[in-house]
């Protein structure tokens, strides 16, 4: 029984793939970063797992470099999903990325350390699509594509952290003399199924849009995947020999704003849900007294499509449509009663 250790298991990303690696036989050994949710995260995995016994939870830091080697014994794989994803914006960059590229470190250091095959990071898509010029936007971006975390006027400090964390991990691969093997996963806007009310970020597009607390819609959009198929996807990148110091972006496809909204209107046909997409104009109005959407302004009248078929190609990945991943997730967040 192969070993993989799993960290942020409390994380959306996180429990769908500990799920996942579970329902597939493996012991799973997941970190978090308060013990506190030990048991609650036991319980919210078990409802999906006859398998809960082959799974240890673990209180860890990214920045503790200790741990990481004490944990990496005996370890055949890791999925690297934790990382820094504020809900508005940190008073500095370096808030996101030191610890994101830190931590990583840390972990690919453990891990060439202590023999293990293969370290699967999950980065983003924003990796990829960010710091360009408008004419850079008339293509699809695929894996040979890189953000220039240098333009900050066309990033974020959440882009940034992904964008150097993801280049530090290759370079280590490059210069270090190990056999340890990486693979980075790149997913667009994650969404599907939330299984407790700690829920993934991206959640919220479908949440304000439900709940009436987004009267209208900025005039925007992002490439969309089901959480699901993200967490297919990484264990593929963990098991496929083909895999192997590749990247891959994982999306089912670009979707507006108001093309998403128009997708939870025939679902809820009685739920008042915004149709009138917002001038920009007013959208920037509005981040001077709302913060969080702030991180949001550089999309604005911008398209970034990404290219999935390498994914499909060589890993056989097959994603769950886009719809699926917005009605499932509205599904979910009426269940665990995030929304009533």
């Amino acid at each position: 029984m192969k070993r993989v250790l799993l960290t942020g298991v409390t994380g959306f990303l996180g429990s769908h793939t500990a799920i996942q690696l579970l329902n597939k036989g493996y012991t799973v050994i997941g970190t978090l970063r308060d013990h506190n949710r030990t048991t609650s995260m036991k319980d919210v995995i078990a409802r999906h797992t006859k398998n809960i016994d082959h799974l240890t939870i673990v209180e860890a830091e990214l920045n503790d470099e200790t741990i990481w080697h004490r944990l990496m014994r005996d370890i055949d794989y890791v999925q690297h999903i934790a990382s820094p994803f504020p809900r508005k914006l940190p008073k500095h960059e370096d808030e996101l990325i030191v610890p994101a590229k830190a931590g990583t470190l840390n972990i690919l250091k453990a891990a060439a350390a202590n023999g293990v095959s293969r370290v699967v990071m999950t980065s983003s898509v924003a990796s990829i699509v960010y710091g360009k010029k408008q004419e850079d936007l008339h293509h699809r971006f695929n894996e040979n594509d890189w953000t220039n975390a240098s333009v900050k006027g066309d990033s974020t400090p959440y882009f940034r952290s992904k964008t150097i964390a993801e280049k530090a991990a290759w370079e280590f691969i490059k210069q270090a003399p190990t056999s340890l093997e990486l693979v980075t996963v790149l997913p667009g806007a994650i969404l599907g199924p939330v299984l407790e009310q700690d829920f993934g970020t991206s959640a919220n597009i479908v949440m304000k849009m439900l709940d009436g607390s987004s009267p209208a819609l900025p005039k925007l959009g992002f490439d969309i995947v089901d959480v699901r198929s993200v967490a297919d996807l990484l264990i593929r990148a963990m098991e496929l020999p083909q895999a192997a110091n590749n990247r891959y972006i994982a999306s089912s496809g670009y979707l507006s704003f108001k093309e998403v909204a128009e997708i939870l209107k025939r679902q809820y046909p009685k739920r008042k849900i915004p149709s009138v997409e917002l001038p920009n104009f007013v959208v920037k109005l509005f981040s001077r007294f709302d913060p969080s959407i702030r991180p949001i302004l550089i999309d604005l009248g911008k398209v970034r499509k990404v290219d999935n078929t390498k994914a499909k190609n060589e890993l056989g990945w097959n994603p769950l449509p886009a719809k699926d991943a917005i009605i499932s997730c509205a599904e979910s967040v009426f269940n665990v009663g995030l929304i009533q």
